[in-house]
């Protein structure tokens, strides 16, 4: 029988394995920590019956994401909760821009700026399925919509800031600044406006949701199906030597480049292995879990409903604080991202006191304490915040690395999404998932299409092992790029 490990049951791992596994292959996977998830962990380790998610949290690109649709994680108990608002960037006087599930809503709120909005968005969004299936992948590779994906992708090459021109209120500039800057990036530099744009347009299609019972429901809906067709956990085992893996016909890792160059040496053919040393890593982020009893009182209503608030201040504040984290300058008012899950998903409270998650943009491996900037960011909106805080959990970079090595120096989108980085990956190649050795593929999300629950880095890995193997996908066990074309 073909065999397949997998080192790391992260979300991209665990979809890797559980697509090996669904093609006949026997698979192993290796996982250093002692559970499962990655990224996709929740935890009640502030307070009993208060539920946290450790890292990501909320996921408008995992509802739609082809590869989690193909796996039909619905039949393994996944369920996906939305609030009545998506996301709200607030502003000093009051305001905010308000981003609904509706672009036709969201336009409406966005007044004078909303045809402009509409225009930009009414197009991709009504057409995401079939284009998710080009612009969720490898850049080097005939699309299946080339003038939709045209009609996407040109947009995505301008700098945030030029983008946010589109707009002439500060309530659309802001809002779309705060999307933008979930690239962690100078928001100044070209193709920042890619990973806004896909967030937002995904978004539209199917919300800004949260997994019922935490992101762990995500890790562990996978993990069933990976064990129903014959797969294997391994927790605890932690790999930092290529002797200990298994024997096995392909080996995939959820690992960031880093690491592997690290694991196979001069194994790696050189360009290969110079490109994974010299792979560039992101600013980092510093969180802190808090307890709030009655909720957050923001001033602006629309954020006292939404699951998620990104605080910032207006587009200039926020590309200057980004600017900053790039540079390795701590700001003084760093951007703030506010998760409100339990909104979407009440069983994650304790009757009235509320699990809010809350983390700020930071530069690389920063070591000192942001608890006070954050704290501040949220008082600025929400006046009397502090007093309702009944308990803090903090978690700075250096936590984030020791709990997840692909988070290396507290940078949880695994690498700087630079032009090169987010289009290629850590490397230029065909096959961004192939490291240059026989049976060896990278599948973390160091490669396209890059962060997030959505399992695509693990299905387009997947997918390149099973044509080295000479194998196809059984039916309906793959998406269909994993069957019939490349991602």
């Amino acid at each position: 029988m073909t065999s397949a490990v997998v080192v790391g049951a992260g979300p991209n791992g665990l979809a890797a394995a559980a697509f090996l596994a669904k093609a006949g292959l026997e698979v192993t996977v290796l996982e250093a920590a002692d559970e499962i998830g990655g990224g996709t962990r929740s935890s009640e380790a502030l307070l009993p019956g208060l539920l946290h998610d450790h890292c990501s949290a909320i996921h408008p690109t995992a509802v739609t994401s082809p590869a989690l649709r193909a796996l039909g994680l619905d039949r393994y108990g996944l369920r996906w909760r939305t609030a009545d608002v998506d996301c709200v960037h607030p502003l000093d006087d009051g305001s905010a821009g308000v981003l609904l599930r509706s672009v036709p809503d969201t336009a409406r709120l966005l007044g004078p700026d909303g045809d402009r909005y509409q225009a930009l968005f009414t197009t991709p969004v009504r057409h995401w399925d079939a284009l998710a299936h080009d612009a969720l992948g490898p850049l080097l590779r005939l699309p299946s919509h080339p003038l939709l994906l045209a009609r996407f992708g040109l947009p995505t090459t301008l700098p945030a800031t030029v983008l946010g021109r589109l707009f002439r209120t500060p309530q659309a500039r802001a809002l779309w600044a705060g999307v933008a800057a979930h690239a962690m990036r100078s928001l100044s530099r070209p193709f920042t406006s890619a990973i806004g744009l896909g967030i937002l347009t995904a978004g539209h299609a199917a919300g800004w949701a949260v997994a019922e019972g935490g992101s762990q429901s995500i890790a562990h809906a996978m993990e069933r199906v990976l064990r129903e067709h014959g797969g294997t956990v391994h927790t605890g085992v932690r790999v930092t030597d290529r002797r200990q893996l298994p024997p096995a016909d392909v080996t995939l890792l959820d690992l960031d480049p880093g690491q592997v160059a690290a694991l196979y040496g001069d194994r790696l053919p050189a360009r290969v292995r110079d490109a994974y040393r010299r792979f560039r890593r992101a600013p980092a982020v510093f969180k802190l879990d808090l307890a709030v009893e009655g909720g957050v009182p923001w001033t602006n209503a629309h954020a006292r409903r939404a699951s998620t608030v990104h605080l910032g201040g207006p587009l200039a504040e926020v590309a200057r604080a980004e600017r900053d984290v790039v540079a390795g300058r701590m700001p003084e008012r760093p951007f703030v991202l506010v998760g409100q899950q339990y909104l979407a998903d009440p069983a994650r409270s304790a009757g009235d006191v509320h699990p809010v998650y809350t983390y700020a943009h930071v530069p690389h491996g920063y070591d000192a304490d942001a608890t006070e900037a954050i704290l501040g960011q949220l008082e600025r909106f929400a006046p009397g915040a502090r007093d309702r805080i009944v308990g803090l959990r903090a978690t700075p970079p250096a936590r984030f690395a020791a709990a997840n090595p692909n988070f290396t120096g507290g940078d949880i989108i695994t690498g700087a999404k630079t032009a090169p980085q987010l289009l290629l990956g850590p490397r230029p190649a065909l096959d961004p998932y192939a490291t240059g050795l026989p049976g060896v593929f990278l599948c973390s999300a160091a490669t396209p299409p890059g962060p997030g629950a959505h399992g695509l880095c693990g299905a387009g890995a997947a997918a390149a092992a099973l044509r080295q193997l000479g194998l196809r996908a059984t039916p309906g066990s793959a998406t269909p790029q994993t069957a019939d074309r490349d991602w």
